[in-house]
């Protein structure tokens, strides 16, 4: 087991940690980029398969209970239109997800308006329809014209292996699975990185983040976990995920410094408790508790 262990280190690590993450958020978190290019994008991160930009603001936790009622993998949306201009065809019966987009309305031409006003630009909430790529025939999502060499670091698979954590490989997303107490993961080489991290450095820090969740379960430390896919303790437990995967990323120095990709994925599940900063704290403290009881539970549990 490696002795390289935040319990060894200073005390404050992990509030040096987060207080670093809380900085990047309240400096303006960026917006989530998904570190893995599977088959599909996982739902967390709805984008739009016609312009492949994410959507934004409420639209996003939209989708998301959109995704998890209709039980959809895919993260791909676009509206009727656009699905026919990419060659795809929705399905007849399908019913589309609502979500809202700001239309700039026309000036019209007024003597009696001044210049002042003619200056600002006018929008208009709009409602329109969109529909899950799983709803569609004919289209096939992206695939990356490389694939990535992830070698995954021996330290963190000897600490996988002390802990005797289910990983299966070779799935579309990452996940805790509580009806099968398993990780699944998609495979290394489906890793592309992101703009603040290597594949590698994503691999690991995704899998960490749901070895947080494994720790959480009922014959563990038995956190609870939330009711609903976007509610409020379904929120907070993605926020002590990510929190927990900085920390083990920097107790196996993966990374040596949190990224804003911890931020900004901190910050999205922020807005479900109302941009709650305090909440991160609570949080930390969970995340903590289950690095230290991961890593515990490795150096005692005997080799097999």
């Amino acid at each position: 087991m490696t002795s390289t262990v935040l319990s060894e280190s200073k005390p404050d690590v992990y509030s040096a940690i987060t207080a670093k993450i809380v900085a990047a958020i309240e400096a303006g978190a960026g917006t989530c980029t998904m570190p893995s290019h599977g088959s599909i994008v996982p739902p967390a991160f709805p984008v739009n398969a016609a312009t492949q930009k994410p959507y934004r603001g409420g639209n996003i936790l939209a989708l998301w209970v959109e995704a998890y009622v209709r039980r959809y993998i895919s993260g791909y949306w676009a509206s009727y239109r656009q699905w026919k201009r990419l060659g795809g065809q929705v399905r007849k019966g399908e019913r589309g997800a609502v979500i809202v987009f700001y239309k700039l309305l026309d000036q019209p031409d007024r003597e009696d308006t001044n210049d002042d006003d003619n200056s600002r630009q006018r929008f208009v909430a709009r409602a329109s329809y969109v529909f899950n790529s799983e709803q569609v025939d004919h289209w096939q999502p992206p695939e990356p014209t490389v694939k990535s060499q992830v070698q995954i670091n021996a330290e963190v698979a000897a600490f996988v292996k002390a802990i005797g954590a289910d990983i299966r490989h070779g799935s579309s997303v990452a996940r805790y699975r509580h009806d099968l107490d398993c990780i699944e993961m998609p495979n290394p080489e489906d890793f592309i990185g992101t703009s603040t991290s290597s594949p590698l450095e994503s691999y690991h820090a995704v899998l960490f983040h749901e070895l947080v969740h494994l720790s959480g379960a009922p014959h563990r430390l038995n956190r609870e976990f939330g009711k609903r896919f976007g509610d409020r303790a379904y929120a907070f437990e993605e926020i002590v995920g990510e929190l927990g995967a900085a920390f083990l990323c920097s107790a196996f120095r993966i990374a040596n410094e949190p990224r804003d990709d911890h931020a900004a994925y901190v910050s999205s599940w922020l807005t479900i408790l109302n941009r709650d900063t305090r909440a991160i704290f609570t949080a930390a403290s969970k995340a903590q508790e289950a690095c230290e009881y991961l890593l515990q539970l490795a150096a005692t549990k005997p080799a097999r």
